[in-house]
C-alpha cells in the first residue's frame, strides 16, 4: 500500500466491487478502453481478477474509503527495466487531481523502489485529459501512430482503428525535476 496526502494506492479487495461497477458501468469512463461498459456480474468477476493481480491498484480516497479509480502497471521489458502504466478513474472526481496525485506517487514507487529506467503510457489521441496529465507529469510525447490499434469492429466486421500517441519518461529526467 502506498500513500499520499489525499489517497490511499493498495491492492484491490473484493468489497471493492461495487465502487468499481460504479465507475466502469459509466460509458464515458470506458470510452477509451479496450472493454465495454460493465454489468454488476462483469464487475464481480473483475474484482476477482484484480485483487489476484499485482499489475493494479485501486484508488482510494481516505476521507470516506470510496475506491474512486485504477492504476495499472507492468514492467514490459525486463532486460531494459521498462515499464507501462495506464489509470482509470470514476467521471464523478474528475478534476480534482486525484489521477495526477496518485500517478506521481506511482511513477515515484517505480522509480525508487523497482529501479525503472523508463516509463511508459499509451492513450488514444482524442483522450485529451489522459495526453494533458502525462504531460502535466513530465512525459515527453515520442510517438503519433496512425491506425495502430482498434478494440471494436463495425456491422460489417471492420476494424475501427484509432490513433494512439506514446508517451515516456526516463529516470534520469524525473530526478532532475524531482531535484528543481
Amino acid at each position: 500500500m502506498f500513500e499520499t496526502n489525499r489517497l490511499l494506492l493498495r491492492k484491490f479487495k473484493e468489497e471493492d466491487v461495487f465502487d468499481l461497477f460504479n465507475y466502469l458501468s459509466k460509458p464515458n469512463v470506458v470510452e477509451y478502453e479496450p472493454y465495454n461498459i460493465f454489468s454488476l456480474e462483469a464487475a464481480k468477476k473483475e474484482v476477482i481478477k484484480r485483487s489476484n493481480s499485482n499489475a493494479f491498484l485501486g484508488v482510494i480516497l481516505k476521507e470516506n474509503a470510496v475506491l474512486i479509480g485504477n492504476l495499472y502497471y507492468e514492467q514490459i521489458n525486463s532486460e531494459f527495466n521498462t515499464w507501462e502504466i495506464g489509470y482509470v478513474f470514476n467521471s464523478d472526481y474528475h478534476n480534482h487531481g486525484y489521477a495526477t496525485e496518485s500517478v506521481k506517487k506511482l511513477i515515484d514507487v517505480l522509480f525508487k523502489e523497482h529501479n525503472a529506467h523508463r516509463i511508459v503510457a499509451f492513450c488514444n489521441v482524442l483522450n485529451d485529459p489522459s495526453w494533458k496529465l502525462l504531460e502535466r507529469l513530465n512525459f515527453r510525447r515520442e510517438a503519433h501512430r496512425l491506425q495502430n490499434a482498434y478494440f471494436e469492429k463495425d456491422h460489417s466486421g471492420k476494424p475501427l482503428w484509432f490513433d494512439s500517441y506514446e508517451y515516456a519518461i526516463l529516470k534520469v529526467d524525473y530526478t532532475k525535476i524531482a531535484n528543481t
